[in-house]
């Protein structure tokens, strides 16, 4: 796998932008990536230097379709990047914050 099959999307939510200013960025990633991969990941993909990767694995939410059987969303991890202090910010997010 390379870089950009591990991360799969960045993930764009109020509580997410406000952690950029803390350098810590939300990446939605492959379910079976580790927290080795995702650091050398990021790091090869923005050029940034990675201090600590937290990962959160969300299970898919059961919703009603209206029709039985019930449908289900999709399982996916989020991993969350904290850069280094002296790394540069990823540009990607600069304008939303």
């Amino acid at each position: 796998m390379n870089a950009y099959d591990i991360i799969r999307r960045p993930v764009i939510t109020e509580q997410s932008m406000e952690a950029v200013a803390d350098k810590k960025y939300v990446f939605m990633v492959d379910v079976n990536a580790n927290k080795t991969q995702i650091k050398e990941a990021v790091e090869l993909a923005f050029g940034v230097k990675v201090a600590k990767v937290n990962t959160i694995r969300m299970q898919g939410k059961v919703k009603r379709t209206g029709a039985y059987p019930a449908g289900k969303r999709a399982e996916f991890k989020k991993a969350i990047v904290t850069l280094t202090a002296d790394s540069k910010t990823i540009e990607f997010f600069e304008g939303m914050v």
